[in-house]
């Protein structure tokens, strides 16, 4: 198995904008240090829940503070973002690291940035198909690409800086359909923290099944799962100090700016306790079994580890520092769980 971080570069109480930010950087740094193979980092406008708005701005920072570490985006919102604007900044980050940068991408969601940026709601609604077909022919290592979409219309251009082959796309997954399109293309999954091992099991049958019909092998599939992990010296700890951090910042997505109807918000205290129902906290070997346990019902091998959630710079590094120190554990098959 293969552990990532995955940073929010999140804004608690009594740090300011640019300290959330310079954390995520720092929190990247130690991961190298500690061993982690990458860090994957998200991307959000106007809220303080995340405060990183260029995941590959991130990336490109990291990329050049780092040696060996992998850094990916997840993900970067390409209802936002032209196709090729983004693919060519994906492949010169691709260049300038030695094939060290992962793109990941996401539909995102109805609110106020597609307005901001001038997508609009249609982008979001309609045409995330088109957007990833659209950046997956720019990353095809084709010399020239043009588009005849109803959003994407241009005559066939070269591709410059052109890929020296198929440069991989994780699809952010949450839903059925989104599901469908990245196995239709072949592209791998990044699958989000809200969800239970079952559950992503059963997002990962459907991809199988669908990605057999086009014609790809879903075994090859280098899928990705998010998991909140707190290291401390009992498990009772670490769940007290998510509980004092987490509730309070997960409330900040209250203002998300939505073009679109919705229903009621989180309850952050119920969100909170869900997630401490599915994901590991407690001490380090704790934590990385039941990382083992969890890959051994879904399949997915690369794990993306959210340590960031308590707000404490020092808790933070220390969780990191104690993960990486523990050193991994062989994969565990279902039949040596039951």
């Amino acid at each position: 198995m293969t552990w990532d971080l995955f940073l929010l570069a999140g804004q608690f109480p009594g740090t300011s904008h640019g300290e959330a930010l310079r954390n995520a950087v720092d929190y990247g740094i130690a991961a190298e240090r500690a061993g982690f193979t990458g860090v994957w980092i998200a991307e959000h406008h106007f809220i303080p829940y995340g405060v990183c708005p260029s995941a590959i701005s991130y990336s490109a920072f990291l990329l050049g503070r780092t040696n060996t570490l992998r850094v990916g985006t997840a993900a970067c919102v390409l209802s936002n973002r032209h196709p090729v604007a983004l693919a060519e900044e994906a492949v010169l980050l691709h260049e300038f690291s030695g094939g060290r940068f992962d793109l990941g991408v996401a539909r995102g969601g109805p609110w106020v940035d597609l307005e901001v940026f001038g997508t609009g709601l249609d982008r979001f609604t309609n045409g995330f198909a088109e957007s990833v077909d659209l950046l997956g022919r720019w990353l095809s290592g084709a010399a020239r690409v043009g588009a005849d979409g109803e959003r994407f219309r241009f005559r066939a251009v070269d591709v410059i800086p052109r890929p020296p082959r198929q440069l991989p796309v994780w699809i952010a997954a949450t839903s059925g359909e989104t599901v469908d399109l990245a196995a239709a293309h072949g592209l791998p999954l990044l699958l989000g923290v809200h969800a239970s091992s079952s559950e992503h099991r059963a997002l990962l049958d459907r991809y199988a099944h669908t990605a057999a019909r086009h014609g790809h092998n879903p075994s090859a599939a280098p899928h990705a799962s998010v998991h909140l992990v707190h290291v401390a010296a009992t498990e009772e700890r670490a769940r007290r100090d998510l509980r004092a951090a987490m509730p309070e910042w997960i409330a900040t997505t209250d203002r998300y700016v939505r073009l679109a109807a919705s229903g009621p918000g989180r309850d952050p205290v119920a969100y909170v306790e869900h997630l401490l129902s599915l994901h590991p906290t407690g001490p380090a070997t704790l934590c990385r079994q039941q990382l083992a346990q969890a890959a051994a019902v879904t399949g997915v091998r690369r794990q993306l580890l959210l340590v960031e959630a308590t707000g404490c710079r020092r808790r933070t590094l220390d969780t990191i520092e104690a993960l990486g120190a523990v050193g991994p554990l062989p994969s565990l098959s279902t039949a040596q769980l039951s």
